[in-house]
């Protein structure tokens, strides 16, 4: 199996997780399987940089004197804010040459000031996507997943999604048991799937500032099969179903059934992308009760039927 190069570019204000989830990633694919990946870290001068949160970094070289990478990783944070002009210049010639060309959160920007991203699907921090799809019409920015890759481009959205893009990376590189050994190693989930959202339910939606509003949402949480009515729910909370309704569509900024709908769903999807669960079982323990209600939910948000949406994550294996 040949030796894959990963190039992390550096400047100053770079975000050092954007760094560091990647990296740890991959060294820890070195360490399960030798020989398959070197790392290396570079800036415009070769000279320290200063992350955004005030860590020092210290590159291994110059840009211009690194051979071409397999893989070139472009990390996000302040300094991306105002990119520098000879920063994207290099992007622009050197990133095509690379066989794989990767940014983590606001690294999107960078590559799309590069014009690298010119006709692609992509994303990045969710805090940016509306300035992305402003200043770059000709990319195509969708602020939903948490990372998306585009043939030999790959984007993802905030801060830790570079871990989840980087497991996805290894896992394909070598294997799944590659990658869950560097997953159970760094204590992260693998994988999380890359159209799966950037905010969960939960962050979605306020936090109820009303203690009652709040045990409410998390009992919701904890219970999507429970009887989630808004009767139910305004009886958990002690007061009158429209007194509520009211109250936690005002301090949560949704209605009740539509945060009990997004809780179900995202239960649903976890478990068909983590267990071997049934459909049927599935619908029940996620409380839509009958697997052609959770079809229909899956459609309507989705555009996906379970069984389609599972086979997404879980291919046949070729043959």
């Amino acid at each position: 199996m040949p030796q894959r190069s990963v190039l992390v570019v550096l400047f100053d204000g770079v975000q050092s997780l954007d760094v560091s989830g990647p990296v740890e990633v991959f060294a820890g694919a070195e360490n399960h399987t030798p020989g398959t990946y070197r790392v290396r870290t570079a800036s415009l001068d070769g000279a320290p940089v200063r992350t955004s949160s005030g860590l020092t970094l210290l590159p291994d070289a110059t840009l211009a004197e690194t051979p071409r990478p397999h893989t070139l990783l472009v990390p996000g944070g302040q300094g991306t804010r105002t990119p520098d002009p000879r920063l994207t210049g290099w992007l622009r010639e050197h990133g095509p040459r690379a066989r794989r060309l990767v940014s983590v959160c606001t690294g999107a920007i960078l590559l799309a000031e590069a014009g690298l991203l010119d006709g692609r699907r992509a994303t990045t921090h969710w805090a940016y996507c509306d300035r992305l799809a402003r200043d770059h019409p000709a990319i195509d920015v969708d602020p939903a997943p948490i990372y998306i890759r585009d043939g030999q481009v790959s984007t993802s959205a905030g801060v830790t999604s570079g871990i989840d893009l980087a497991l996805a990376l290894v896992e394909e590189d070598l294997d799944r048991e590659a990658a869950l050994t560097v997953a159970r190693h760094l204590v992260v989930f693998l994988r999380r799937p890359g159209n799966q959202a950037q905010f969960s339910a939960q962050l979605a939606a306020q936090t109820a500032q009303r203690e009652p509003l709040r045990e409410v949402q998390q009992w919701i949480t904890e219970h999507p099969a429970g009887d989630l009515s808004v009767e139910s729910l305004a009886e958990r909370a002690r007061l009158s179903p429209r007194h509520f309704a009211r109250a936690f569509r005002t301090e949560t900024g949704m209605t009740p059934g539509r945060y009990v709908d997004r809780v179900r769903l995202e239960h649903a999807r976890r478990l068909l992308e983590d267990t071997g669960d049934g459909v049927e079982e599935i619908s029940r323990a996620s409380g839509y009760g009958t697997p052609e209600a959770m079809r229909r939910a899956f459609l309507k948000a989705l555009g996906a039927s379970p069984a389609e949406y599972r086979r997404r994550f879980h291919p046949a294996p070729a043959h």
